[in-house]
Order: structure tokens, then sequence, then C-alpha cells
């Protein structure tokens, strides 16, 4: 679960709803998915916006994907497979971008 303007990650027991740990990030938390082992969120700060691959340990950022200039990521979530779905904040529009192989 992702804390927006705290810029944190929590790993929440499902059973209980304690958090069991959490995860720090250095810019807001827009969106977060596990794909194929590996957690990846999403960011929104001013004008830039990224998609994360990163170690669910430690919270070191393994990857980056940079979105175009004026396109915010809200939200995060995976097909499962190649795809990554985000949300467009204010713009209504939702975008697939496709995941590193």
């Amino acid at each position: 679960m992702g804390q927006y303007q705290q810029r944190k990650i929590h790993q929440i027991d499902p059973e209980t709803g304690t958090i069991l740990r959490t995860i720090e990030s250095n810019r807001f938390v827009t969106g977060v998915t596990w794909v194929e082992g590996d957690l990846w969120h999403g960011t929104w700060e001013g004008e830039e916006s990224e998609l994360r691959r990163i170690d669910p340990h430690s919270g070191e950022v393994l990857e980056s994907l940079k979105m175009p200039a004026g396109i915010g990521v809200s939200g995060l979530e995976s097909d499962g497979g190649e795809r990554f779905f985000c949300g467009g904040g204010a713009s209504g529009k939702v975008r697939a971008v496709r995941r590193p192989a």
C-alpha cells in the first residue's frame, strides 16, 4: 500500500491490517504493484513522473522508467505480464506502459 504525501510503501498483513514493514521513497508514491516477484511504484511530483522497480527490502531504486513531459502517473497496476496501466490524474486517461524485459 502506498502512502502518497508521506512517501512510504507499507506491507500490510491481510488478516490483521498490521503494518509489517515500511519502505521510504524520496518521491510521492502514487501507486504500487507487484509483477513477477518485482515491486514497482509510480511517482508524480511537480512536472516529473516515473515508474520505479525497487528492492522490496532496502527500497533501493533498481530501474526507472521516466514518463514524457506532461504525463503524470496516478495509480499503477500490472496485467501480470508486459504491461502496466497508469491513471493520468485530472486527464481522466488510463495509459498502458510496456514493462522492460
